[in-house]
């Protein structure tokens, strides 16, 4: 049977969000297939025509995804493959549980909180966003989270920003570690917040996934059932399985550069993360392709450097690394950081001596901005393109 044509569905903030429980359990069970966006955000258009042929049998959502670049990109993802994506987590994590919703819900790590609540026959708790994320409301929202009779375990997802800001706060640093899993992901997390937290007796699984794979299917480095990772000789990280999205919604072109289906019926989608696996063979992402730095003729990631500079300046709070276009290096790496102590200032000169031999002199930042904060392109995703015209413009 031909899926229906997916319709808008905007997502509130707030605990309203609850009542979008029945649509998405429909759309789970054959209904029509929901488009979520932001309550207050117009209601993206359709592709106009959508054509029956473009639509996978047992459609229930279109996702938006967060890339910064280009028209925007709805990933179609059936029934089966959310429900396979709820019973793989559960089951790694040991078990259905009751959620705490702590990120916007038309997002898919938001949305998928709900689905795994569907899935689990709970309901979960909200934190009201729309005042913004605090750990004080954190804490009053983990409160009211009750495990139900045969789901006793508690679970909740958040962004690497939200984790800092808990750390930050003993109460709500406490009761997070009252889970029983905190999954964590969106962004790379900073060794330094690992540490702390674990530190704190939180139990986190680090997650990686995209819209495009029904949420985070890897955990900790390792697929989750019915998941699977390669890379491919691009070191571009592919991933497969159950879970991988039949592509995008009205864009056959850029499906078929993405997605593909091997001879055993195994869905692959090949992102735009480089990666490798290290020593235990788990996957480890060491950033995105269309992010390197192209200095001197020598490729630099950003994320090794913003690695190193966490680890070895402990002034530096948070850090961003981009490139920025320059006539004798072709590129230059340019560090976004905020400050432990916001009334600092930062000497460059010395911020390189003292990373010098810690990192390769083409990867040493030749120009650090010190930020209040750092823009957002989505949840815990920083905004490469905006800290790129910050520098720019700093001269």
């Amino acid at each position: 049977m031909t899926s229906a044509v997916p319709e808008p569905l905007a997502v509130p903030a707030g605990p309203d969000v609850l009542g979008l429980l029945p649509r998405l359990e429909a759309a789970l069970s054959g209904g029509r297939p929901v488009m979520p966006h932001a309550l207050d955000e117009p209601a993206p258009a359709l592709p106009d025509p959508v054509l029956p042929g473009d639509l996978p049998d047992g459609l229930a959502l279109a996702i938006g995804t967060s890339g910064s670049t280009g028209r925007p990109k709805r990933a179609l993802l059936t029934a089966e493959a959310l429900r396979r994506s709820a019973d793989a987590t559960h089951e790694s994590l040991g078990g259905s549980g009751a959620w705490l919703l702590a990120m916007p819900a038309h997002h898919i790590a938001g949305l998928q909180v709900l689905l795994r609540s569907v899935a689990a026959g709970t309901v979960p708790a909200v934190l009201d966003l729309r005042p913004g994320f605090t750990p004080e409301a954190f804490v009053a929202a983990a409160c009211e989270l009750r495990p139900s009779a045969g789901a006793g375990r508690r679970y909740t997802a958040l962004v690497p920003t939200q984790l800092g800001r808990i750390l930050e706060h003993p109460a709500a640093a406490e009761a997070l570690a009252g889970f029983d899993a905190v999954l964590v992901g969106g962004a790379a997390t900073a060794s330094s917040t690992l540490s702390r937290a674990r530190r704190a007796g939180i139990p986190l699984r680090l997650t990686y996934g995209m819209s495009e794979t029904a949420g985070g299917c890897v955990y900790d480095g390792s697929p989750l059932p019915g998941s699977r990772v390669h890379i491919d000789n691009d070191h571009h990280v592919v991933l497969g399985g159950d879970t991988v999205a039949h592509g995008y919604l009205g864009d056959p072109e850029r499906t078929a550069d993405s997605f593909s289906v091997d001879p055993d019926g195994v869905r692959w989608f090949r992102t735009d993360d480089l990666g490798h696996f290290d020593d235990d063979e788990r996957l480890v992402i060491d950033g995105r392709a269309d992010d390197v730095i192209n200095s001197g003729a020598l490729k630099v990631t950003p994320g090794v450097v913003e690695d190193a500079m966490l680890r070895h300046l402990p002034e530096v709070n948070d850090v961003v690394v981009v490139g920025v276009p320059d006539p004798e290096w072709g590129e230059i790496v340019c560090a976004a950081v905020t400050l432990a102590d916001p009334a600092a200032t930062v000497d460059e000169a010395g911020l390189r001596e003292r990373l010098r031999g810690i990192l390769p002199d083409a990867a040493l930042p030749r120009r650090v901005l010190v930020v209040t904060s750092i823009p957002q392109r989505g949840p815990g995703k920083p905004d490469r393109a905006a800290i790129r015209r910050a520098v720019l413009a700093d001269g």
